[in-house]
């Protein structure tokens, strides 16, 4: 039995981690891999690096620092919560894991198309976050996978930069408007092209596309599921939040990528932070 239990150690789950332990509570961060973070190549929009700092690491920065304070980190994929009347409960491949209050941080959910070379090209023309990449596409060439809300996200971000824009959505009817001026091709994709660095992919019609860059924008928040699971509010396909992130689950509070927005590291963190001091402040008034 945990006090508070963060689903997901990316930066809004470790930052919320933070003050949570400095409180005096015991912090349980449950976690499956680092998400997009990981993938991003360099950051260097962010307060106080003096150079660019790979995702890759500063996670592990991120994850060290909450152990260092007391954290118990756990590898685990949580595929259900639900709150009993005085206790949640998440239940994981690994385990079940108990605590008198949550925080989901899970991020966005950007599942992957299984598309031969896309995990060797990560990082060489693969990338998972339009606004924090685009910049590297000025006047290029790119297209986008996927074919919901979120793939228009990342389309709209990159009309204004990259030179052509392409929707790829791999044999599925978009479920979104997207601009005149992004492409649609809805054929079945084959594979990506390219040895060091994307060039392109193939449709299984044999037919190929050039590209500079291809950004994944596949599947939404599977915390938005755990909300669903809990018994959270929604409100126009959102979970409603009050401005401490506590979702109308008293004691569930969401923060970082899953609760939408601007998907960047800054506001994860002051996500998380407003999140962890929220928790802090329901724990206290609900102690018995």
């Amino acid at each position: 039995m945990s006090d508070v239990l963060i689903i997901g150690y990316g930066p809004a789950g470790v930052s919320a981690s933070l003050y949570a332990l400095r409180s005096g509570l015991e912090v349980l961060l449950v976690g499956k891999d680092s998400g997009a973070l990981e993938k991003a190549h360099m950051i260097e929009n962010y307060y106080g690096l003096e150079k660019p700092l790979a995702g890759s690491e500063l996670f592990a920065v991120g994850k060290r620092q909450a152990e260092a304070l007391g954290a118990k980190m756990v590898d685990d994929e949580i595929t259900d919560l639900f709150f009993d009347g005085n206790f949640f409960v998440a239940k994981g491949l690994a385990g079940e894991y108990r605590a008198r209050a949550c925080i989901m941080a899970t991020g966005s959910a950007r599942k992957k198309q299984p598309l031969p070379r896309m995990a060797e090209l990560e990082g060489h023309g693969v990338s998972y976050c339009a606004i924090c990449d685009a910049f590297f596409y000025r006047g290029k060439d790119v297209a986008v996978l996927g074919a919901g809300e979120y793939a228009l996200h990342e389309c709209s971000e990159l009309v204004n930069v990259a030179g052509s824009v392409t929707l790829l959505t791999n044999g599925a009817e978009p479920t979104a408007a997207f601009p005149e001026n992004v492409k649609i091709d809805k054929r079945p994709l084959k594979a990506l092209l390219g040895e060091t660095q994307l060039t392109g992919a193939v449709f299984m019609d044999e037919a190929e596309v050039k590209l500079d860059g291809l950004f994944v924008a596949l599947g939404s928040a599977s915390a938005m599921d755990l909300a669903r699971k809990a018994g959270a509010a929604f409100d126009n396909g959102s979970v409603v939040l009050d401005k401490g992130f506590m979702t109308t689950v008293p004691g569930l509070f969401a923060a970082g990528d899953c609760t939408g927005g601007t998907l960047q590291v800054a506001v994860a963190v002051g996500e998380g932070a407003i999140a962890g001091l929220a928790a802090i402040k329901y724990l206290r008034e609900t102690r018995t």
